[in-house]
């Protein structure tokens, strides 16, 4: 039996009524941030968001489907007034803010990939502190009713999985590929992490109908 806040997310997943002029905007600040990296030729930085969103994708389709297989709850689920609601954890102002992120994330980086920040390597700094941030924020929204949680496993009072899960592997996967050794290789991986993400999508969105 879902819960009520699964069943509030249903009653909106994938309404277009829910449209709001703002997601136009907000694709415009994409577009310019992409655009400004292009326009400098940092390619690392652009494969390096590009790789960040695709994270975020693998993590929103696998919450889709917990709900699927459970039919009580996503893990996580997004409430509260939407543009859009793309999949039951995901709206469309989330997942314009994963494309830009990724994006910011670099700009934090040493161009020195070996120098170190309290000892610690600073891909593997920048990486924890911007993830313990995120989580933070989450807190925020959930105290807020925007963003509901239903597992003891993953909740305030539990914020580990949420750090390790949740955030952790989209900036060391982000950092990985900035600092690969040619653009080829950066496209190819950013490519392959969206490419997987699109069959997941088609095969449980498109074609089973799960998610």
């Amino acid at each position: 039996m879902p819960t009520d806040s699964a069943l509030q997310a249903l009653a909106i997943l994938r309404d277009a009524g829910q449209f709001k002029w703002y997601v136009i905007t907000l694709l415009l600040v994409v577009i310019y941030v992409y655009a400004v990296e292009l326009e400098k030729k940092n390619y690392r930085a652009v494969l390096a968001g590009l790789a960040f969103w695709g994270m975020d994708w693998f993590n929103e389709i696998w919450n889709a489907l917990v709900f699927h297989f459970t039919n009580y709850a996503a893990v996580w689920m997004a409430l509260g007034s939407t543009a859009y609601l793309i999949l039951i954890g995901l709206n469309i102002e989330i997942s314009m803010m994963f494309a830009i992120m990724g994006v910011a994330a670099t700009k934090l980086l040493p161009e020195d990939k070996n120098a170190r920040v309290l000892g610690i390597p600073n891909r593997l700094f920048y990486a924890i502190v911007l993830s313990a941030a995120c989580v933070f924020v989450e807190v925020i929204l959930n105290a807020a009713g925007v963003l509901v949680w239903e597992y003891p496993w993953w909740n305030a009072g539990m914020p580990i999985l949420i750090f390790l899960i949740g955030y952790l592997p989209f900036f060391l996967v982000a950092y990985w590929v900035y600092d690969m050794d040619s653009t080829r290789k950066q496209a190819m991986t950013a490519s392959a992490i969206l490419s997987f993400d699109a069959a997941l999508l088609v095969i449980f969105g498109g074609i089973l109908g799960w998610i």
